[in-house]
């Protein structure tokens, strides 16, 4: 797992972000959380992270989006840390589940049929439209398809072999996008209705700026 600071000032607090499958810091390095350091975690070929790096932190927020959510609710819950608020975005604890995450058909086809043209679809489906498509293109992660391939493979030996287990009432808050084309939100809503978490359902898609700004930005803010 990549561990990367985007703010490094020393503040007292730190935003922690665990952000999606191919993802890289390059959609989200422009979020600005006042008052707050500002890590990115991706890239879960590997689940090992590093725990000493957020150490003299007094607090900790945890925001997990996608597959990130996933990552999170197993490498986190284990940790000493002092955790403050967790907020999972369009993603469950359960990667790949026919009730509480993407439906293993789908997840298994999507990583066999894993080449450039099936890539730029699941980006597509990630917008809400064809505007938003663009923009995200603008910022798109800088991450080769093979490694992609590696570490969706990775993710779906973890889910068979249900090692490490996740601990899925570690988030407290659940944004869910009523337009999410990729983990079904009726999928995701049932996740978090058994971990009892809080939930937030809105229209939206599986990636959408506005979002981001509010969760990786504006809340911290104004906190």
């Amino acid at each position: 797992m990549k561990q990367l600071y985007l703010i490094h000032e020393h503040h007292p607090r730190l935003l922690l972000f665990f952000a999606g499958w191919g993802a890289d810091e390059t959609p989200f390095r422009h979020y600005h959380p006042a008052g707050s350091d500002y890590m990115i975690c991706y890239d879960y070929c590997s689940l090992q992270f590093d725990p000493s790096l957020l150490d003299n932190y007094r607090e900790i927020h945890v925001v997990g989006w996608s597959m990130g959510v996933w990552a999170a609710a197993r490498v986190v819950p284990p940790l000493a840390l002092p955790i403050g608020r967790t907020i999972a975005l369009n993603g469950t604890p359960y990667q790949m589940d026919d009730r509480r995450g993407i439906p293993e058909a789908i997840f298994r086809g999507t990583l066999e049929g894993l080449n450039g043209a099936s890539l730029h679809k699941f980006l597509r489906r990630m917008c809400s439209d064809t505007a938003a498509f663009r923009r995200f293109l603008e910022v798109s992660p800088h991450r080769p398809l093979e490694e992609l391939r590696e570490e969706l493979a990775a993710t779906l030996q973890r889910e068979e072999a249900q090692q490490p287990l996740p601990d899925p009432s570690f988030f407290r808050e659940a944004f869910i996008g009523a337009n999410d084309r990729i983990i079904p939100p009726a999928n995701q809503r049932c996740a978090w209705e058994e971990a009892g978490a809080e939930i937030c359902l809105s229209d939206e898609a599986h990636y959408t700026e506005r979002i981001f700004k509010h969760y990786l930005e504006e809340i911290w803010t104004n906190d």
